[in-house]
């Protein structure tokens, strides 16, 4: 075949081929059902908002059992929460950084879900030594703290710190040199109704395991650049309430 004649079969398959193919692309970008391309392989699925479970040698890690007073000086355990979707944090009341951001953000959680009894938060203290059930509910009482579906709990030192760094894995130490005296994530946690540990997974597919706490929801981003992750926590406390 002369050579002029297939350049103008190959444009016009290409014209035909374009035609058909390029309507569909934008279809599927517009529908959100195009991926990208990652790190590691090639290609990854979307962002999820899916939730996973965190897990620990394979195994669907759970809340160790725990048993603490509350402002009220009444010990809830870890048994008081099941049936319910909560949140888990650890603080202290004389904290002068992050802990009145997080248990603003935990009030706006609170403020939420207030008709729904399957919901809680328990705040640990880190500083039980001080933060005494009285002081705690003066706390409770500043902040306008629902202590029906809020417990903050104080007691055993030692026992606060196994729960934080070993049963949560969320960092807390005493450590003279920074505000306060005492140095802690700032992170919630979400625990199921059965006691679980989730979260949603990042755009890899590996659950983020914990929601950052430490800052306003309003203001979206910290001075790191990170954003603020209670929305998103509102959004999966939600979906656990529906399982």
């Amino acid at each position: 075949m002369n050579k002029k004649y297939t350049y103008v079969w190959v444009s016009l398959i290409v014209l035909i081929f374009g035609i058909i193919v390029i309507p569909r692309i934008v279809d599927r970008m517009s529908t959100g059902t195009v991926v990208q391309n990652d790190r590691l392989n090639g290609v990854i699925s979307k962002q999820t908002d899916d939730l996973g479970y965190i897990l620990l040698n394979g195994k669907k890690r759970k809340v160790p059992s725990f048993s603490f007073v509350n402002q009220d000086s009444v010990v809830v355990t870890d048994k008081d929460y099941l049936g319910k979707v909560y949140v888990v944090d650890f603080f202290f009341t004389r904290c002068p950084s992050i802990c009145p951001v997080m248990t603003t953000n935990l009030v706006s959680l609170q403020n939420t879900f207030k008709e729904n009894n399957e919901f809680g938060i328990a705040s640990f203290s880190i500083t039980p030594e001080f933060d005494t059930p009285s002081v705690l509910r003066q706390y409770a009482q500043k902040y306008n703290i629902n202590t029906e579906v809020w417990n903050l709990l104080t007691g055993d030192k030692e026992a606060i710190y196994d729960l934080a760094n070993g049963g949560f894995n969320i960092f807390a130490a005493e450590m003279p040199e920074v505000p306060g005296g005492f140095e802690h994530s700032g992170l919630f946690a979400l625990v199921d109704k059965e006691g679980y540990l989730r979260s949603r997974k990042d755009e890899f597919g590996n659950p983020i395991v914990y929601y950052r706490g430490a800052i306003l929801e309003q203001e979206k981003t910290n001075d790191h650049g990170e954003t603020e992750e209670i929305g998103i926590l509102r959004t999966d406390i939600k979906k656990l309430l529906q399982e």
